[in-house]
């Protein structure tokens, strides 16, 4: 038996001897052969070479819902070369259109050395029709020893098809806020990610984003290139905002447009934080409120059209303390009740104040605003930004001073219409000073930013004085531009 087994070996290394050396001038102890090799998990995600995963099986077709580059890799079986040996192939369009897509390399494909595998990349330059598929096939090889697909019948992979289904195109942001220093000239960059890719056709002029800014900024975006699954924006601060008593923000919001919804975090915040800690005890919204008079008022003027000619316009507002919870940073007790259990103790921010009516639903003029529009309605239900609960945020100076400091319109939307079928959601931000003008008399100086593209075109603003009595100095006249009503 031992003799027998000794005398096959043998005769099985030498035929296998002689068969390498005489039949395959490509050096391979297998038949060389040509195939495509694309992989994909079990979400339908292509596995790109040069990464491999042996428990997948090569595809012959794939359902495409993605407009990113599609890379079909394609392989061939055998030791190094020798030679160079080059492949043709054909990309063909179920409906003909050869518009919507581009293929790279063009029709060839190249093998040489360790270079064993070479890929086509297929790529989106427009949306697909219904039903549209791009077939691939492995045409010829330049050399005739290569057979062009596997070796059996049942899995050649000498074609590759790909279906093109309904894609589902959105965008978001990677991240919800940055930091800023507040310097001119800063530039920060911030993503937003298209998980399916995109069409710069479709993005290059549509209006992705809509903004509360609270300061000044000019934003630009790298090109296009070939990445199709992010863009990324500069954004570069135009005006100092260092101040360390003040907290300064501006908010950049995705919306939806066609083809593209916005989804996942959909808003980034660009901040300029407090450096300054804020001592409670300055406590500067006692300075515009008092809880126990719910018919309580302050008084303002804002620097606006009146019959052509720009001038100081009064308005006034019932103004009220912004309740908070006893966890909050800036919360600082208003009343005990009376009583010695703190379940029913009253907080009020120390650092905000909002205009709202005392009871019923129709609405204050917050801000003035019912001067800039006509037709407007001054019912809650319809225009509920008239009644603005958290308005204003004041920093004292060195974070502790009880007479002056900075102050930040909140940056917010809000919604005011002619009607419950007329109705405009408008971006409000700004900022100014405050302080202590005369014994108990105290000013506020800030310029009010409002943004909506049909009513204003844009964003507009003018400047504004608030007070804490009715008696207060008439400011001066101003040598600037003034807003004046527009229609709802």
């Amino acid at each position: 038996m031992t003799r027998i087994k000794i005398l096959s070996i043998l005769f099985i290394g030498v035929l296998l001897t002689s068969c390498s050396k005489e039949d395959y001038r490509l050096g391979s102890e297998i038949d060389p052969y040509l195939r495509f090799n694309f992989l994909a998990n079990s979400n339908n995600v292509p596995l790109e070479y040069p990464a491999v995963n042996g428990s997948l099986t090569p595809k012959s077709n794939y359902v495409n819902t993605s407009i990113k580059t599609l890379k079909i890799p394609v392989a061939l079986t055998t030791r190094n070369l020798n030679n160079t040996v080059t492949a043709n192939f054909s990309a063909v369009s179920s409906t003909g259109d050869t518009e919507s897509f581009t293929v790279n390399p063009v029709n060839q494909l190249t093998f040489q050395g360790t270079k064993l595998t070479d890929t086509i990349a297929v790529s989106f330059d427009k949306r697909w029709t219904a039903n549209q598929s791009i077939t691939l096939k492995l045409e010829t090889v330049s050399d005739p020893e290569v057979h062009i697909g596997n070796r059996n019948t049942q899995y050649p992979n000498d074609t590759f098809k790909i279906d093109l289904a309904a894609i589902t195109t959105n965008y978001t942001f990677p991240t919800n806020q940055i930091l800023v220093k507040g310097e001119v000239g800063e530039t920060v960059d911030f993503k937003v990610n298209f998980p399916n890719g995109f069409f710069p056709s479709e993005i290059e002029k549509a209006s992705i984003f809509k903004f509360q800014n609270g300061f000044e900024y000019s934003l630009t975006h790298d090109d296009y290139g070939d990445n199709r699954s992010s863009i990324t924006y500069h954004l570069t601060l135009l005006e100092d905002i260092q101040n360390d008593d003040a907290r300064f923000e501006s908010k950049i919001t995705l919306v939806n447009i066609p083809n593209y919804n916005a989804t996942g975090t959909i808003a980034l915040t660009i901040v300029k934080p407090i450096k300054t800690s804020r001592d409670i005890q300055a406590y500067p919204a006692s300075k515009f409120t008092d809880p126990t008079n719910a018919f309580y008022l302050t008084y303002g003027e804002h620097w606006f059209n009146n019959n052509t000619n720009c001038a100081w316009m009064t308005f006034n507002a019932l103004t009220f303390p912004v309740v908070v919870t006893k966890d909050d940073p800036n919360a600082i007790l208003y009343s005990d009740k009376g009583t010695t259990n703190p379940n029913d103790d009253v907080y009020h921010d120390a650092f905000k104040i909002g205009f709202n009516v005392a009871t019923g639903t129709n609405t204050v003029n917050s801000f003035g605003l019912k001067r800039w529009f006509s037709n407007e309605s001054n019912s809650a239900a319809v225009s509920p930004g008239f009644n603005i609960t958290s308005a204003l945020e004041f920093f004292p100076a060195n974070g502790n001073s009880k007479t002056q400091g900075t102050v930040l319109v909140i940056p917010q939307d809000i919604t005011i219409g002619s009607s419950a079928t007329n109705t405009y959601q408008i971006a409000i931000s700004g900022d100014g000073t405050y302080k202590e003008i005369s014994a108990g008399l105290y000013e506020i100086s800030f310029e009010l930013k409002l943004t909506n593209d049909k009513l204003f075109g844009g964003t507009v603003s003018t400047q504004y004085r608030m007070y804490n009595n009715r008696t207060y100095p008439k400011p001066a006249a101003l040598s600037i531009p003034c807003p004046k009503e527009v229609s709802l």
